[in-house]
């Protein structure tokens, strides 16, 4: 049975049982704790901790998931993945044991004609909780489960909870038997490989207080409506129903994996390494393939590092297994032709896909170059110390800097014997993910605890937005915290969250940033309002500071926004929606939106595209724009379900998560979007769009920054004033200013051309006079010495070498010359044949100097160049050099 199948019947066998069917969410998680979705689970988290109310009592989904903290593992076992497909039901307040279970055993053992998995009951093996009598009781009685089939297990096994306070509950496992050719018999108790737990379901009836681990924590009493929690693994389901030994034999890995073969002329199954290689190629691109699809693109933080890093495993990969040439493109097809029954948005958005690891697998192959040169210099300097580990900030550096996977730098290090500083590393890559984690996670809760905000969420449920209708209105105060921590009240000068009923402020989302504005109360007090989040679904948190009087819990406010403020904002966020369509018109379908910010008067926009954007195609993109300004469309919102907004051909950001009721703001006849942002009403009300320009930010995507309004007009006027000036300075109109600039820069560059001619003449006429004038050191000639200050590298190594060139070459000779540019000492040294015959080596001699001088340096032993930061020591960097001759030759 094939994967696009098994998924099939899952979710028909639940419709057909009512439930309502959720489509798979984004892998981009909806969670400022989370890059990435890690559970089936995840999207119904907020039903669950009863921040939201669940559009229906019992749901069922297949959910895309990416778990990562064993990435170095994939491919070495066949157990480990990246990316997998989670099926769930879900009940919330509706059946519990006895219906989770009895729809687990229909749908596992009915038979393929009756819609089922087929399964055979005597295979199957059941595992509960420890003092779960009620579960065991249901799986003996009323399915008919043998006792012996049936084994008890502890908390780390069979009791689930989120690892904070909150629900919980004991669980019940179902496992497969695959055979005695996959270890000893005795059930899942004694082996996990042979008896493969593929459904696990679990029982919310608890709540938990704090504690450590899956095991540390009480048990603090009944929840007051009884959860379940359901989840199937659909490739260890796909690997029985197949017949195959692992997962990276079914059919949605494996023909990636024939693919690899196809491209580098390995087998699988005839080498270990080659078959670790095969097996994270067919991993990693299936998880590329899904996160660029969701609009994830490649980057070196947060889920874009985490991208990154994984093509780049899958590319290092087939190069060790012998591709030589550009090889994403075959891949990534053959995953979208296979997942694609499963997800046709892939299909779709093929060719954006494709820009994407296309752009990446380039920018890899040119950072494996450049890479592999700073590489050699961090050897070189650790092995001239006498060191044989190469520091962890080194291997970071050229992660963070070059993309170097962590495993190249520890092959490429090794084979110059040496190891590297691996718990450096990751250190200071925790550091980078922790700091990143908390930015994210202080946006948006200003440090403070989730529950204090999920407590007003219980006690006052969603704020009403009123902002779309108003820029101001009547309001209580149903929350209030105070660093962090509910209050009862704040006073004068105290920084504050403050939780209103209804709220004309919009809270950032969807690139907009928050309104700004005043609340005031009935007893005067003025709250100064400068940020608005979300830190809970629904639930518009103010913060701020009390500026006058006090402010209580209960009272009654009235909200203002600053409406010059707000006004800038919309129009900038009615800009981004027309340079958006603009760009898609100009470039395709593939310059879709990557992120925006709408701030007062400017806005940025980032759109995948693999190359920069010619000039000429901006301003034919910022004439557009304008064109529809001068239109006078109107701009408009409605409500509709998803499904609806689709058909209509409206754009959905990648990443954001939709339900099913969705805002599509339309502008005219030229633009239609997914937004909950705020709006002009005519496009007249926009008055100007200037484009300053565009740039990379990442591979494959760039980004646009522009100006609106009277922001736009006031750029325009300096630009006026200054091609005034310039007119002025080279008497010329405007239209002669390129022709006439570029005439007097082509003058300025030979001019220098000619300068430079002459110093260097200038330079190698000193060559005759040091030649002559060299030491006598046991036979060896050496010059040594400073030269005038302000030669630059390239002048003082032409300069040593014609000194050289002047001594005969049957004599052994050191030319050793050093100077001073831009406060930096400097040095370059040769030596020829004859004395590299008699031990001196440039390299050698150019260490000790720059040593003396406080820094570093390197080269062939023929000629080599270092530098220091310490001018005034120089003199004693020159006696450094004469004393090694002489000890040497």
């Amino acid at each position: 049975m094939e994967s696009a199948e098994i998924r099939r019947r899952w979710l028909s066998f639940f419709e057909e049982r009512g439930h309502a069917v959720v489509p798979s969410a984004s892998l981009i998680a909806d969670d400022p704790t989370l890059l990435l979705v890690p559970a089936g689970m995840v999207p119904f988290k907020p039903y669950f901790l009863g921040e939201t109310k669940p559009p229906a009592p019992t749901l069922t989904s297949v959910q895309k998931c990416v778990r990562t903290p064993d990435i170095e593992e994939v491919g070495k076992t066949t157990r480990h993945g990246t990316f997998f497909q989670m099926c769930g039901n879900f009940s919330f307040g509706d059946y519990f044991k006895e219906g989770a279970i009895k729809y687990a055993w229909e749908l596992l053992t009915s038979s393929v004609a009756d819609g089922g998995y087929g399964l055979e009951p005597e295979k199957l093996w059941i595992t509960v909780y420890l003092d779960d009598d009620e579960a065991e009781q249901i799986w003996r009685e009323k399915i008919g489960v043998p006792a012996e089939r049936i084994q008890r297990l502890g908390k780390k096994d069979n009791f689930w909870s989120m690892g904070v306070p909150g629900p919980c509950g004991p669980c019940s496992e179902i496992n497969y038997d695959r055979g005695p050719e996959f270890g000893v018999e005795g059930g899942p108790a004694v082996n996990d490989e042979r008896y493969v737990e593929i459904w696990n379901l679990v029982f919310m009836q608890y709540e938990r207080g704090a504690g450590d681990g899956k095991e540390d924590f009480p048990i603090l009493g009944d929840l007051p409506s009884k959860n379940i929690d359901t989840g199937l693994g659909l490739e260890r389901l796909a690997m029985i129903l197949q017949g195959v030994q692992n997962m990276y034999e079914t059919d949605t890995l494996r023909v990636v994996m024939d693919k690899a073969t196809e491209l580098t002329g390995v087998r699988y199954g005839a080498a270990q390494g080659t078959d670790v290689s095969l097996r994270v190629v067919a991993d990693h691109i299936r998880t590329s393939t899904m996160l660029i699809g969701d609009g994830v693109t490649p980057g070196n933080e947060g889920r874009g590092y985490v991208l990154r890093r994984i093509m780049r495993r899958a590319i290092r990969n087939m190069r060790l297994m012998g591709a030589t040439g550009p090889v994403v493109q075959a891949l990534v097809d053959v995953v979208i032709n296979t997942m694609g029954q499963q997800y046709p948005e892939l299909v779709t958005d093929r060719k954006r896909i494709e820009t994407v690891a296309l752009a990446e697998e380039a920018a890899f192959l040119k950072a494996i170059k450049g890479g592999t040169n700073i590489l050699d210099t961090a050897v070189t300097e650790t092995k001239a110390t006498g060191g044989t580990v190469l520091s962890g900030d080194k291997a970071f550096l050229l992660h963070d800097t070059w993309g170097f996977p962590i495993d190249l730098t520890l092959e490429m290090a090794a084979e110059q014997g040496l190891t590297v500083d691996e718990p450096g590393f990751r250190r200071l890559m925790q550091e980078q993910r922790d700091r990143a984690k908390a930015d994210a996670k202080a946006k948006k809760t200003g440090h403070a605890d989730m529950s204090a905000y999920r407590e007003i969420a219980d006690g006052a449920g969603a704020t009403e937005f009123t902002g779309y209708a108003t820029n101001q209105g009547e309001s209580t105060i149903v929350g209030l915290l105070v660093n962090g921590v509910s209050a009862p009240a704040a006073s004068e000068g105290d920084d504050v969250e403050v939780v209103l009923d209804r709220t004309p402020f919009y809270a950032e989302g969807g690139g907009q940033l928050a309104d700004q504005g005043r609340i005031k109360l009935d007893s005067g007090a003025v709250i100064v309002v400068r940020d608005v989040q979300q830190p809970v679904p629904g639930v518009s948190v103010h913060k701020g500071s009390v500026q006058v009087g006090e402010v209580t819990v209960g009272a009654s406010a009235y909200a203002a926004i600053d409406v010059h403020r707000r006004r800038a904002i919309a129009r900038a966020h009615s800009a981004t929606h027309l340079t958006h369509q603009a760009l898609r018109d100009a470039l395709g379908p593939t310059a879709a939106q990557a992120g925006s910010e709408n701030s007062p008067g400017r806005f940025r926009f980032d759109f995948g595209s693999p190359n920069a954007v010619p000039g000429s195609v901006l301003t034919d993109v910022e004439q557009k724009i304008n064109d529809v300004l001068s239109r006078e469309l109107d701009v408009t919102a409605e409500i509709m379900s998803i499904d609806e907004a689709k058909k209509q051909g409206a754009i959905a950001e990648f990443g954001e998560k939709y339900g099913e009721r969705v805002r599509v703001v339309t502008i005219g006849d030229f633009s239609k979007e997914l937004c909950g942002g705020t709006h002009v009403g005519n496009t007249a009300q926009l008055g100007l769009v200037k484009l300053l320009g565009e740039s990379s930010i990442g591979s494959g995507v760039r980004r646009v920054e522009a100006l609106v309004g009277v922001d736009a007009y006031n750029f325009l006027a300096k630009e006026h004033t200054v091609v005034a000036q310039l007119q002025e300075l080279v008497k010329g109109r405007p239209e002669e200013l390129p022709e006439k600039i570029a005439s007097m820069l082509g003058k300025l560059k030979d001019a220098e051309k000619e300068i430079e001619k002459f110093r260097a003449e200038k330079v190698l006429q000193a060559a005759a006079g040091l030649a002559q004038n060299a030491q006598d050191i046991k036979g060896v000639a050496l010059v040594v010495g400073q030269v005038a200050d302000g030669i630059g590298a390239d002048d003082l190594r032409k300069l040593v070498l014609d000194v050289r060139g002047r001594i005969p070459g049957d004599r052994p000779a050191v030319v050793a010359l050093f100077t001073v540019a831009n406060d930096r000492p400097l040095t370059v040294i040769a030596t020829n044949e004859a004395a590299r015959e008699r031990g001196l080596k440039a390299g050698d001699l150019v260490r000790t100097a720059a040593k003396t001088l406080g820094g570093g340096g390197g080269g062939k032993p023929d000629v080599a160049q270092g530098g220091g930061q310490n001018p005034a020591a120089v003199p004693e960097a020159i006696s450094a050099v004469e004393r090694l001759v002489v000890e040497t030759a």
